[in-house]
Formats: structure tokens, sequence, C-alpha cells
């Protein structure tokens, strides 16, 4: 799989290269992706916001529903149609680990499992994610409607 060719279709993903996001490994219905966690996402608490962990791990998701489409260059995508995490324990490391897994699914659904660690194994979060596939269209340009 060309690693390079998912990471430039994911930069177009302004929110995942705005949080720091790093694709690591892709394959059809798999990922990895990290994070570093930083202080802009520790909450008053101290510890890592729940939205960031939350944010990884759909990344990741979105990265094994798609690999194949973007490495076969199909007119389609995959998009998450529902998402459940569970927060296990706060991260003990400085990086988070997000791996993504499909564990069943066919031609226009999956559902993967998307495992939150930290670099020294601790095990952060878990999330199940269902995902359908839809017609990819790019954007048309805009339409002038200038008065008459």
């Amino acid at each position: 799989m060309d690693i390079e060719k998912i990471r430039c279709f994911f930069t177009k993903d302004r929110y995942l290269m705005l949080t720091g996001v790093r694709i690591e490994a892709a394959d059809e219905g798999y990922a990895v992706c990290k994070m570093e966690i930083e202080e802009k996402q520790r909450n008053a608490g101290g510890v890592v916001q729940g939205g960031a962990t939350y944010t990884l791990a759909d990344s990741a998701f979105a990265v094994a529903c798609n690999a194949g489409f973007i490495q076969r260059e199909e007119r389609r995508i995959a998009v998450s149609q529902s998402a459940s995490i569970s927060y296990m324990r706060p991260p003990a490391g400085t990086l988070l680990i997000a791996t993504a897994q499909k564990i069943s699914g066919g031609n226009r659904t999956g559902v993967y499992t998307i495992r939150v660690t930290d670099e020294l194994g601790t095990e952060v979060a878990i999330m199940i994610g269902n995902a359908c596939t839809v017609e990819h269209l790019l954007p048309q340009p805009q339409q002038r409607h200038d008065s008459v």
C-alpha cells in the first residue's frame, strides 16, 4: 500500500492536520495513527481531554475505512454512521497511538475496533465504529449569479 498516497489524500482533512495526527501505517481495513500529547490537549484536571483521544481514534477509523478506496482511486469514500468510545485510563506516556482494524462488514458497510494506547502500553480507550460507503463527488466550482 502506498502510504504517501494515503497521507496526501488526508492532507485535505483540515481538522486532522490542525490536531497534529500522523498516519503511521495504512492498509485495507487497517490503520495506525499517532499524536503527541501537548499541554493544550489537557483538561482542567491535568489529563488528556477526551476529545483529543476521540479525534485520534476517529482519524485512525477514517484512514482504515478509506485506505483501499484511495489506493485504487475509487470515486467513493467511507463515512462514519456511528461510533462509541469507552475511556479506560489516562495515558501515562507522552504519545497516543490509535490502531484501527476492520472486524466485520461487506462492500458497503464495515464495523471497526479502534484501540488507543500510549507508547508505554497503557490502554487508554477503545472505540467501535460503524461505517458506510458513499459516492465521493468532488466539490463543484461555485457558479456565478450576476444580477440582471
